[in-house]
């Protein structure tokens, strides 16, 4: 017998026989038999059909090119794991995975061997059908084929593999309530979405509940009234139930399209634990939720059907959960989330207040301003949130406040412009002769036609055999100078700046390790193990021509750009001195591996700074800055002094806006 994929009209008076809407059975005479190989007997170069459980899985996630990729880790009876990559060019023609122990069959798979372990990817009529890995749950596929089979023997293995999955090795969920989170945990949560707001282009907020109340005291977001899309009622009932996720980055766009009132699974959900000190100097503790950026860990939101057997049991949840035992007694404290996000700040300088800020905070909005001499009277370490003026900065020039830090050995180097750049490769020459050769790459001379005859020697590197085209591409590079560099990474997505030596390719930490575009990379020389050039053939179509990937098969210790900036900050009370280093790229929202060769990034930095500290001004008319501070402790013994930090501070997209 073949399932195809269809549509019958329903005879029940409910209209909704689920198995109705899905399946149609048709007879079409005997079905293919399929041969599944298990786990443990797979070999490398063959194409096979396998059966197993989910264990880890990324989300759909778009690639460097235009297609989507899903990740999926897979393990059977035999204890042995698949990982699994694949692509499509429509997400929908990948593997419907929600949870771990999710069942998957996968049907022509090419298995391939990288850095000692088999992994299987997408062949020519690659097909999947995934089904819930819960004990009775219907045998219902989720699947983009409109036709397939599926025998009693295949229903058989699914069910044993719904029974013996907990036995299998390594195999685990990180899915919780929130009544069972801990601060400081990652956790996956099945949840419904009321409320939710974009706070700039790279976060949003998400309000959630799962019928469970967060035992510590959750993190609110300030938003604005108007910018809140929210059942108004339902946010004021279950404003003890709901807690704020910030998501940020690559999952913004998902997180805009979800509507309110839908179920979602937010998976890598990071419990933050934070604290700062109250004005009785008694310390308070609190926990945010992010979903950081990337793809790391499976992080991601995912909308499951509403027959998923987990979203059913949710709704009853939902359905049975006595609102009004869980309110306050008091009506006084009963105060919507909007009503809390409008309460007058406790500022004693009302003018002030009543001036809007340059910047915003995307978290620790509910901390009270600490005025600036009293922060210095404070012992270390503790955090504040202070309003205040930007009197003075230092350094002066952009070229000095750009940075190389090195996170192993926390060294700060300068990072090089563009003289320095063309000093570091004016004496880098090669005639091409001494050229070595390998399979994974192909070599091509290019004469520069340059007075001094010079010879430029380009290795297009493979990929599975393949050539790529050149904004997919990665290049290794000899003899070129910076101005030919630049021109190359204009059109090839990497470039890596290389020397030969005993017919080997060398990379050369004295330069630019790695370009992609604007960026130009560098390696910390104390703290890098290199590595032969070849190992460029170990990173997984799934990774591409990711820097930090590069760098980890290199050995290379990849040294990170900051701005680096002091900022003598002055409100009605006093000064303070405070850093500007770490979070510089959140604050200005420029990334500074980018600037020095960027013009307009430039500028844009240059308008922003004498927005902020305007020198043909008095400092009474400068604007008013909200920061997040925190002091430390620096150096030891009798040289030990307390230091500031600006952290979790950004400009305001409104003032942003006028430097695009």
């Amino acid at each position: 017998m073949s399932v195809g994929l269809g549509s019958v009209r329903c005879t029940c008076e409910r209209g909704h026989c689920t198995w109705l809407h899905v399946i149609v059975f048709t007879l079409q005479g005997p079905a293919q038999r399929y041969v599944y190989t298990a786990l443990d007997q797979l070999k490398a170069g063959t194409v096979a059909n396998v059966f197993g459980v989910v264990s880890f899985f990324k989300l759909p996630y778009r690639s460097k090119g235009t297609d989507f990729c899903s990740v999926i880790t897979i393990v059977d009876q035999s204890n042995v794991k698949l990982k699994c990559t694949f692509f499509s060019g429509n997400q929908d023609g990948l593997p419907s995975i929600y949870k771990i122990g999710d069942i998957v069959r996968f049907h022509r798979i090419k298995i391939q061997k990288f850095n000692n372990e088999f992994q299987g990817i997408s062949s020519s009529g690659f097909s999947a059908l995934v089904f819930e890995g819960t004990v009775g749950a219907p045998l219902i596929p989720r699947t983009s084929s409109k036709s397939y089979s599926f025998t009693a023997e295949d229903q058989k293995t699914v069910e044993t593999l719904r029974n013996c999955q907990l036995g299998l090795q390594g195999f685990s969920s990180s899915r919780r309530n929130l009544s069972d989170v801990q601060p400081g945990q990652y956790f996956d949560l099945l949840c419904q979405l009321i409320g939710k707001a974009e706070i700039d282009k790279s976060s949003y907020l998400l309000k959630v509940w799962d019928g469970t109340k967060f035992g510590s005291l959750p993190w609110k977001v300030y938003v604005e009234d108007e910018a809140l899309e929210v059942d108004r009622d339902s946010i004021s009932r279950l404003q003890n139930f709901t807690i704020d996720v910030l998501v940020y980055d690559n999952h913004v766009e998902l997180a805009k399209s979800i509507k309110i009132g839908s179920y979602i699974v937010i998976q890598n959900i990071h419990a933050k634990l934070h604290g700062t000190a109250n004005e009785n100097q008694e310390h308070d503790t609190y926990v945010e939720f992010h979903l950081h950026g990337g793809t790391g860990f499976g992080r991601g939101i995912s909308v499951p059907p509403e027959d998923d057997s987990d979203v059913k049991e949710l709704q009853k949840i939902l359905d049975a959960v006595d609102i009004k035992q869980n309110q306050p007694l008091d009506p006084d404290v009963i105060t919507s989330d909007i009503q809390l996000s409008q309460m007058s700040p406790p500022f004693d300088a009302l003018e002030r207040c009543q001036q809007l800020s340059v910047t915003v905070l995307p978290a620790h909005q509910q901390w009270q301003v600490t005025p600036l001499a009293c922060i210095t009277k404070n012992k270390a370490p503790q955090k504040f949130r202070v309003r205040a003026r930007l009197k003075h900065v230092q350094p002066h020039h952009l070229y000095q406040s750009v940075k190389l830090h090195c996170s192993k050995c926390n060294s700060l180097l300068d990072a090089p412009d563009e003289e320095s750049l063309n000093k570091m490769f004016e004496d880098r020459f090669t005639d091409g002769s001494n050229t070595p050769n390998a399979f994974w790459y192909q070599s091509a001379v290019w004469n520069t036609g340059n007075l001094d005859n010079r010879t430029v020697v380009i290795h297009f590197v493979k990929k599975y055999d393949i050539l790529q085209s050149p904004e997919d591409s990665l290049i290794m590079v000899e003899g070129g100078s910076f101005k030919e560099l630049s021109k190359l990474s204009i059109h090839f997505n990497t470039i890596i700046p290389v020397k030969s030596k005993e017919q080997r390719l060398e990379i050369d930490l004295s330069a630019p390790f790695l370009i992609q575009g604007n960026k130009w990379l560098y390696g910390c020389i104390k703290c890098s193990n290199i590595k032969s050039s070849e190992e460029l053939q170990s990173l997984s179509l799934e990774v591409g021509w990711d820097a930090v990937e590069i760098a980890k098969v290199l050995g290379v210790e990849l040294l990170t750009h900051l701005f680096v900036m002091n900022f003598t900050l002055e409100d009605e009370t006093g000064s303070l001195n405070a850093y500007l280093w770490r979070h510089s790229e959140q604050f200005f929202q420029i990334p500074p591996s980018e600037i020095l060769m960027n013009s307009d990034l430039q500028e844009r930095l240059h308008m922003i700074m004498s927005a902020l500290c305007p020198s043909t001004k008095q400092i009474s008319e400068y604007p008013w800055m909200d920061c997040c501070i925190r002091s430390y402790n620096s150096g030891h013994g009798s040289k030990e002094q307390i230091c500031y930090e600006i952290f979790d501070t950004l400009l305001s997209e409104r003032d942003l806006n006028r430097f695009s």
